[in-house]
């Protein structure tokens, strides 16, 4: 059963170095708070997987040198342009990447949760990221001829890094309608969810928050975390801060600007 930490160190205390983490994509609540608080802690050599894309987070975590290995479809900023230290990172061979596609990300999480040891999967025949992803095979469906399917290993994470709206003092979590925060918690081995606000009520006996509502039983720790999404948006709570990002767009377009950029928002711990 899940606990609510005193401190949000305290619950991120599961990510060590070399975890392999997941994290959700940037517009279902990205745990950003918790992100600059692992970079403060010199978490190093994550293998990051950010299901199925990222953008601050991930750039972030890679500009730090946090990261050894990412897993995901795509990195950008969006409207703001390419990610700065991702694209840098990727051009000095400074992380491993694993190319992927959101469905094939998906699936893998997908056979985790029904612990399987694999999914199969169509679309990926034919394109050339199969030629990079050497430990997804091909296959002959058993139950046909000249039917190949492409078999995706399960992927189980270390810890699920995430942020919700609510959740209530036994565990519980409000994720509403951000579904694959249930596949991500029911693949992973630990989940991590920062909230909004603890809710004084039972959310799994609320009508109209039950069915949008993860089981504490999923989730190993909760910290208080108000706007810990910012400067990216929390559904149905608040928007991106476009003159945020366009500031770091433009402060992590080189290194001394990036560590500029750590020095303001995140070692000095900015209030959003």
């Amino acid at each position: 059963m899940a606990t609510i930490a005193r401190t949000l160190d305290d619950a991120l205390e599961p990510i060590a170095d070399g975890c392999v983490l997941a994290v959700p994509r940037e517009s279902s609540g990205v745990p950003m708070a918790a992100t600059r608080a692992l970079i403060r802690r010199d978490v190093r050599r994550l293998h990051l997987v950010a299901l199925p894309t990222s953008t601050l987070q991930a750039d972030l975590l890679i500009g730090a040198g946090c990261i050894e290995t990412l897993e995901t479809s795509a990195v950008s900023l969006g409207e703001f342009g390419p990610a700065p230290r991702f694209t840098a990172a990727i051009l000095a061979g400074a992380i491993r990447m694993l190319d992927a596609t959101c469905p094939a990300l998906h699936a893998q999480f997908q056979a985790a949760e029904k612990g399987v040891p694999f999914m199969p999967l169509r679309g990926l025949l034919g394109s050339d990221v199969l030629a990079h992803r050497p430990d997804w095979k091909v296959s002959d469906n058993p139950f046909a001829t000249n039917d190949p399917v492409v078999l995706l290993p399960a992927l189980k994470p270390d810890v699920a890094l995430l942020h919700a709206p609510l959740a209530d003092r036994a565990g519980n979590v409000f994720v509403g309608i951000q579904r694959e925060f249930f596949t991500m918690a029911h693949a992973a081995q630990k989940t991590i969810v920062t909230v909004e606000k603890i809710h004084d009520g039972d959310l799994l006996h609320d009508p109209l928050l039950a069915a949008g509502t993860l089981p504490g039983f999923y989730v190993e720790a909760i910290a208080v975390a108000p706007r810990g999404a910012w400067p990216l948006p929390l559904p149905d709570h608040y928007g991106i801060d476009a003159a945020h990002m366009a500031e770091y767009a433009r402060l992590a377009a080189t290194p001394e600007g990036f560590v500029q950029y750590l020095d303001r928002y995140v070692h000095e711990k900015w209030a959003a």
